[in-house]
């Protein structure tokens, strides 16, 4: 059984796994053009998602399974999935901590004017305000009530917050004091003191964030997005912060990537940007090969479910 990586994956997370499973061949490499002349004999692939052509998989004439090792699939090639009767898995659930906690920290860089003060320790200049401001009692608004959702309200709360979830139904989640369905979506943002969008790239959430749902925020709303750039229409959002619709904004993806250096984006003095790494951490690999290993005794033990089985029709 041969399995093939286009992610670098320590030894030590690999020798137990082999142990168990001396049959196994590893096919470990740093990126997708290393890892391509393996694949036409590989049975497991091991990819990030955004590097896989249908081509690809067209050639691995042995594939059986494939995962994901991240969570979102958006990028990836289902008509040949679909064809081949793949089974397709990803590693949804292993963001919500590093990506509820970059969403608390943004949201408090904001009200606590961080960012402000570094440029004033900079100009090794003193100057107090009073403006400084508090999550406590303000309404966080969340589109998506998945894990990361769920966990993002979950922090808010600590915080003193009052939390609204969006999700497609309107279906209750733990942790949101109000759902609304997405037909109710503009109400929703209405109320918010804060919104966060963590949905994933679909063909019904794509440019679901336009200038009308921009223009239902209130004046002085601080949007994050964590979700993938193309579910906000940019153009949009761009307006919105130069006309001061919104207060501004947090925002770690983008309709492309990397952000063009021409981009008014970087120079609007209301939007805080990084480069999507509101998932990233140290501890990303070993959770993610942890996840995979669980499936992997599922895949070759042949008893138990596989975790996160990737719908090939919806695409998520």
């Amino acid at each position: 059984m041969r399995i093939v990586s286009t992610m670098p994956i320590s030894e030590k997370y690999i020798k137990p796994v082999s142990e168990k499973y001396d049959f196994i061949e590893w096919i470990i490499k740093d990126n997708m053009e290393e890892a391509r002349p393996w694949l036409s004999k590989a049975e497991i692939f091991l990819t990030l998602g955004f590097d896989t052509l249908a081509a690809d998989i067209e050639k691995a004439e042995q594939l059986k399974w494939i995962h994901v090792l991240s969570a979102g699939v958006d990028q990836m090639p289902f008509d040949v999935i679909q064809n081949k009767q793949i089974l397709l898995t990803n590693t949804r659930g292993i963001h919500k901590i590093p990506m509820s906690e970059y969403v608390i920290g943004v949201m408090l860089d904001h009200v606590k004017k961080t960012l402000f003060f570094h440029e004033m320790q900079k100009k090794k200049t003193w100057e107090r305000r009073r403006d400084i401001g508090e999550l406590y009692g303000k309404t966080l608004v969340v589109v998506g009530t998945g894990s990361i959702g769920k966990d993002i309200a979950h922090k808010g709360k600590v915080f003193g917050m009052h939390t609204i979830g969006v999700n497609t139904s309107g279906s209750e989640e733990e942790f949101f004091d109000q759902i609304y369905s997405r037909k109710d979506l503009n109400e929703a943002l209405s109320q918010g003191d804060f919104v966060v969008i963590v949905v994933p790239l679909t063909q019904e959430t794509q440019n679901m964030i336009g200038r009308e749902q921009f223009k239902a925020m209130k004046e002085n709303a601080y949007f994050i997005n964590i979700a993938r750039g193309p579910v906000v229409k940019e153009k949009d959002l761009i307006h919105a912060l130069q006309s001061k619709d919104i207060g501004g904004a947090a925002l770690d993806v983008f309709t492309i990537e990397p952000l063009s250096s021409n981009s008014p984006l970087w120079t609007l003095e209301n939007v805080f940007i990084t480069p999507h790494v509101s998932g990233v951490t140290a501890s990303y690999t070993q959770r993610a090969f942890e996840l995979f290993v669980k499936n992997l005794e599922v895949y070759i033990e042949k008893k138990g479910r596989y975790i996160n089985i990737v719908d090939l029709e919806r695409q998520y």
